[in-house]
């Protein structure tokens, strides 16, 4: 029997069921960001190739497969997924391929079973061994760009740490946490690399490497959000207002937050249509203010409201108050912020975890303290209401014409 004509007829309904089953699978979460097309990759190519290696009359096309390995691996390596989701995904593949041509193989004779499950079996191990490999050049290379991105930003680290010397116990405390790790496991796998060469592609190393990256990443976003706050305090942050269309910047930055909020669970409700709310508000169309901090601003709110909630919803409405003021807020149902905590939230590195649920190394705690600043930088003000264990709002008041700053 010729298993690969079955396997080349039954191709797309074998490339839809893996991908359906891929989504489905609560253990890969990078797909909780991908469409279809992302997911599906280049496996259609290892497929035709897999069918030429089944073929007895047709010339082995395992290049095919090496290439098409490799460039999921790569691909993967930059979707953020992690070692054991892809390895779940090879599985899962095995699986369908088996499922689709288990009538058809069971009508072969044993010889002709045992070659193809052979073949199979040597094939998908192979695109598992290629993926690996260059999934874990690809991490290697994004860890060389952070190196590099932090030594571009080591000397504006060092003239701010002098120029803000109060801040200089909070600073090292933050940035100890996520250099330590580093250190730690960046060592691990240099001497690794040097005893144990076979060993590179192993779970536990690649496990490794990903948390360098992690660690990496959030010292990264934690030197930018302090120099942002660095240009503030120094007078070198500015305005350009410019008319801006309300409802095309929140929906740019929910397509930002969205995939998040789509992680918990959490549904986001929007009230900024131009229609009156129930107070008989009607929230502007278009307003003069800079689109870049606005943007800021509603990114970070909304970032913190789903970092803070584990049920429910968000929701965020904006309203005009006046011929002079606008107003939006983002409502959570998350934790809630206690009374002693309300008056620091917006101090830089100030964090309260009161749930064991939320890691404290998620944020920065800088994230209402840049908020705090964009907002007085554009003369409007801030307020929050908030419950323990009943959520809280956050409603900023910001005039429909910013003046640019001189």
């Amino acid at each position: 029997m010729d298993f690969s004509q079955t396997l080349i007829a039954k191709s797309d309904a074998i490339l839809d069921q893996w991908v359906e089953a891929v989504y489905q699978d609560q253990q890969i979460e990078a797909t909780n960001e991908l469409t279809f097309k992302a997911v599906r990759d280049s496996l259609p190519r290892v497929l035709n190739a897999l069918a030429t290696v089944l073929s007895e009359s047709a010339t082995s096309d395992l290049q095919t497969v090496v290439d098409a390995s490799l460039e999921h691996g790569t691909l993967r390596a930059q979707q953020g997924f992690e070692p054991a989701e892809i390895a779940r995904e090879y599985r899962l593949l095995r699986f369908v391929i088996f499922s689709f041509l288990e009538d058809d193989l069971l009508q072969g004779s044993a010889q002709e079973v045992l070659r193809a499950v052979r073949l199979i079996d040597t094939v998908i191990d192979e695109a598992i061994a290629r993926c690996f490999n260059s999934y874990t050049q690809g991490r290697l290379q994004e860890l060389k760009q952070l190196q590099s991105q932090l030594r571009l930003t080591n000397q504006e680290l060092t003239r701010l740490v002098r120029a803000n010397k109060d801040s200089l116990s909070h600073l090292a405390h933050e940035l100890k946490t996520p250099l330590t790790s580093i250190i730690g496991y960046a060592d691990l796998f240099l001497r690794q690399q040097r005893q144990q060469p076979e060993l590179k592609d192993t779970y536990a190393n690649l496990e490794s490497i990903e948390r360098v990256l992690k660690s990496g990443r959030l010292l990264v976003r934690l030197i930018n959000d302090t120099l942002e706050i660095s240009r503030y305090d120094a007078g070198q942050m500015k305005l350009h207002p410019t008319l801006t269309d309300v409802r095309s910047l929140i929906n740019f930055v929910l397509e930002m937050i969205e995939p998040l909020a789509r992680a918990k669970e959490l549904s986001l409700v929007v009230e900024c249509d131009g229609f009156a709310n129930a107070k008989g508000e009607r929230s502007p169309s278009q307003v003069i203010t800079d689109p870049l901090r606005l943007q800021q601003i509603l990114t970070n709110l909304l970032s913190n409201a789903i970092r803070y909630t584990q049920s429910g919803s968000i929701y965020l409405e904006c309203w005009t108050i006046s011929q002079q003021q606008w107003a939006i807020s983002v409502t959570d149902s998350g934790i809630g912020i206690s009374p002693d905590a309300q008056a620091q939230i917006f101090n830089p590195y100030f964090r309260e975890v009161t749930a064991p649920q939320v890691k404290s190394s998620d944020g920065t705690g800088l994230g209402l303290a840049i908020v705090s600043r964009l907002v007085q930088l554009m003369d409007g003000e801030i307020k929050v209401d908030s419950q323990l264990g009943k959520g809280s709002t956050f409603t900023v008041i910001l005039p429909l014409e910013t003046i640019a700053q001189v």
